[in-house]
């Protein structure tokens, strides 16, 4: 049995002073070495994974297993039986009873069941399909920046433009509603919060999948020319369980909005912390610069900040230590992004920068699916922004700002802007 005494706990709170950067912790864990272990609240010990090189490695690998029904999986937060009241754990066990509750899918299952699920979406975010996207993506990101111009300021540019930009979009691409958006919105942020209960979890999904349910059922029989759709032809066919089509279209709706729009806001606030990087990319017209800038910045901020979680299947040398089959594994995203060995000065935001090599997508066959469409989004997003608004500040100070550290997407809650 490993010793925990001494051994630091998992801590992924970012400086306040360095909002941009990893957390300390973090970077105290990889300057130790790429591979190490690390204390959870319930005294196990995962190792941790913050190399760049035992990164891409260990996501490649099919010796280890995203299952997390698997004995080994960490548990990165509290679980909320401590906390619940009886009340409260006989609600839960009825709503467990009562329904079934619409999970994420296939980014929680190992091959061959991951590769036949995903393959059912892949081509609707093939680059081919999503750059015939971009016009009408450009269309979208105007017609907001229009209403902003037209309108009051300051502004708050989560809720004016990086929020509703990516959720119209996601709704356009599976047919969802847009008139719905407050709705899938407030229950994705439940989804995603690092402090919401399972109970309050629970609530969140099912209501999600009892809206795309009843979507994916008008579907059956008077199809689109949606995922939706799509989808509900796989039902027909009997290829697909009307329940694994409703997760697809929980997990799809929520990750395609929430994930852009903190990228796009966050992003932004970095830029106008590095006015010479911002005054490059407004001042450019050329593609390859705005591409280059969005790798930077997805490497730079990398908002998917929670660790990516796996459990080894058999015994795996790595970064000079043995992973033994049963171990739990966190796999951070944000570290190895920051690895000087792959980018030189990794602390230093610079969009000529070729970072290709980022992996805040994550990485092998579970990297995820819709990252096509958030490089498309961001593309287009951030020069448009900048170029129509060139005098784009903030309308606060930065230690004003809120950035969303009990999330397992990092962000900004609020971004006051003018101009």
């Amino acid at each position: 049995m490993t010793s925990t005494v001494g051994m630091p706990e998992y801590d992924i709170a970012r400086a306040a002073s360095c909002p941009f950067d990893p957390a300390p912790a973090m970077q105290a864990r990889q300057q130790e070495g790429p591979v190490t272990r690390v204390r959870l609240w319930d005294g196990s010990t995962p190792w941790l994974v913050t190399g760049h090189a035992e990164h891409r490695a260990l996501l490649a690998d099919q010796r280890v297993s995203v299952d997390h029904s698997r004995p080994g999986m960490p548990r990165t937060t509290q679980g909320s039986a401590e906390t619940m009241t009886e009340a409260e754990t006989q609600q839960l066990m009825q709503m467990l009873k009562d329904t079934s509750i619409p999970g994420l899918s296939f980014i929680l299952k190992d091959d061959p069941e991951h590769a036949r699920l995903r393959r059912m979406v892949t081509g609707a975010f093939a680059v081919r399909r999503v750059e015939a996207m971009r016009t009408a993506v450009q269309r979208i990101v105007d017609e907001f920046l229009d209403k902003m111009l037209a309108g009051p300021k300051p502004v708050d540019l989560v809720e004016a433009f990086a929020l509703p930009v990516p959720s119209l979009v996601i709704c356009e691409l599976l047919g969802v509603p847009y008139s719905d958006h407050e709705f899938f919105q407030d229950n994705s942020r439940t989804i995603i919060n690092r402090a919401s209960s399972t109970l309050q979890r629970i609530e969140a999904q099912t209501k999600l999948g009892d809206y795309l349910d009843d979507l994916i059922g008008e579907r059956i029989g008077k199809p689109g020319d949606d995922l939706l759709s799509a989808l509900a032809e796989r039902v027909e066919a009997g290829d697909l369980p009307r329940q694994e089509a409703v997760s697809m279209g929980v997990l799809m709706l929520f990750a395609g909005h929430e994930t852009t729009a903190n990228m796009i806001a966050l992003g932004t606030l970095a830029l106008l912390e590095h006015p010479d990087q911002l005054a490059l990319l407004r001042d450019t017209d050329h593609p390859a610069l705005a591409a280059s800038a969005v790798e930077e910045l997805l490497r730079y901020l990398t908002i998917t900040h929670g660790g990516l979680l796996r459990v080894a299947l058999a015994d795996i040398e790595l970064g000079g230590q043995t992973i033994r089959e049963g171990d739990g594994i966190i796999v951070v995203n944000e570290t190895a992004n920051r690895d000087s060995t792959v980018f030189a000065d990794p602390d230093r935001l610079d969009i000529r920068r070729d970072a290709r090599q980022q992996v805040a997508f994550g990485h092998g066959v579970h990297a995820c699916v819709g990252q096509p469409l958030a490089r498309m989004e961001l593309q287009v997003a951030y020069p448009a922004l900048l170029r129509r608004i060139p005098s784009l500040r903030l309308a606060t100070d930065l230690d004003r700002i809120s950035f969303k550290h009990d999330g397992f997407v990092y962000g900004v809650y609020e971004l006051p802007v003018t101009w």
